[in-house]
């Protein structure tokens, strides 16, 4: 079964066929060998597809033509939500709600993997998420857009890989490096949309991601501030994390919707308050990815989707035999 599981794993990770063994089996570790010699020697033809996951308040956009709802199921469960196929012009997307359309699953209970590995099996290569988030610093106010590069995994309760040895994992052990969580490339078409849009935004930001549902103390709240963190959600980790395991071009649209409640003087978070931002500030991450979709589509990502999966190969270790 985790043979299985292995090997569809790594087929989704590339546009190539699934290994295929002859009658006398090649043996896992050498099949591995091979298909990684293979991925380096030729780029992958690819097509563009894009998961576009909805945060708080934006579960439910209506941003697709031609759309269709899939039910789906996945070696790690169900996702949040059907999978809403359609186009952004002439661009496959598909679209999920994180937390289900109508806000029912609290973040310590969202199927990340599910999610995920969902996206991953319908084809996406990317995935550009929004989220909500109180920003932790001055010059960020309610309402800017943040396009974020660095986290801090302040979570306790979640699975942040698809390798853990269950019954549904994939063989071996993932140690994936986290040194650059979000796509650079993705991220500059992201920031070359703001610009052209003019919505006021930030270039980076570090998100502190806590584990919820709870809002921070004003303690914890302050000492984020204090730490160089910029915004802080409950979702950025381990979305970001497994993307990258799954060899997805991951970029998020970050809206800060309040202080949080580290300064003083200013009204501490509420849900009313976020959602009332998030409502307001909807049809900016509309725009941002009405445009930044086809975008995306019209670039060649076949260098970064190859180094994609030659990190991820790379940083599985497999059981010796």
């Amino acid at each position: 079964m985790n043979q299985r599981l292995r090997r569809l794993f790594l087929s989704l990770s590339s546009c190539k066929q699934p290994i295929r063994t002859d009658r006398h089996r090649i043996s896992q570790p050498e099949a591995y060998k091979r298909r990684l010699k293979r991925s380096r020697e030729k780029p992958a033809t690819m097509q563009v597809k894009v998961g576009i996951i909805g945060g708080s308040g934006l579960g439910d956009l209506d941003i697709l033509e031609e759309k269709t709802e899939k039910n789906v199921d996945t070696p790690f469960g169900k996702p949040s939500d059907v999978l809403i196929l359609g186009k952004i012009k002439t661009v496959h997307c598909v679209l999920l709600a994180r937390h289900g359309r109508g806000h029912t699953i609290m973040p310590t209970n969202v199927n990340f993997r599910a999610n995920i590995w969902a996206l991953k099996q319908e084809g996406c290569t990317h995935i550009i998420a929004t989220t909500a988030c109180g920003s932790l610093q001055e010059e960020i106010q309610p309402g800017d857009i943040v396009i974020i590069d660095q986290f801090i995994d302040r979570t306790t309760k979640r699975h942040q890989t698809f390798y853990d040895g269950c019954s549904a994992s994939p063989v071996g052990v993932c140690h994936i490096s986290m040194a650059d969580p979000f796509c650079r490339k993705s991220r500059e078409v992201l920031l070359d949309v703001v610009k052209k849009l003019g919505i006021r935004h930030h270039e980076k930001g570090t998100m502190v991601t806590i584990e919820g549902p709870r809002f921070s103390s004003r303690a914890e709240s302050l000492m984020f501030h204090q730490w160089g963190g910029d915004v802080v959600n409950m979702t950025t980790v381990p979305e970001v994390v497994l993307a990258k395991e799954a060899g997805i071009c991951y970029s998020s649209i970050a809206m800060a919707t309040d202080y949080d409640c580290w300064k003083e003087h200013e009204e501490a978070v509420s849900v009313e308050k976020v959602l009332k931002i998030m409502k307001e500030n909807a049809n900016k991450a509309l725009s941002i990815m009405l445009t930044a979709i086809p975008q995306i589509a019209s670039m060649d990502w076949s260098d970064t989707v190859k180094s994609l999966r030659i990190s991820q190969e790379g940083s599985v270790m497999l059981p010796k035999h």
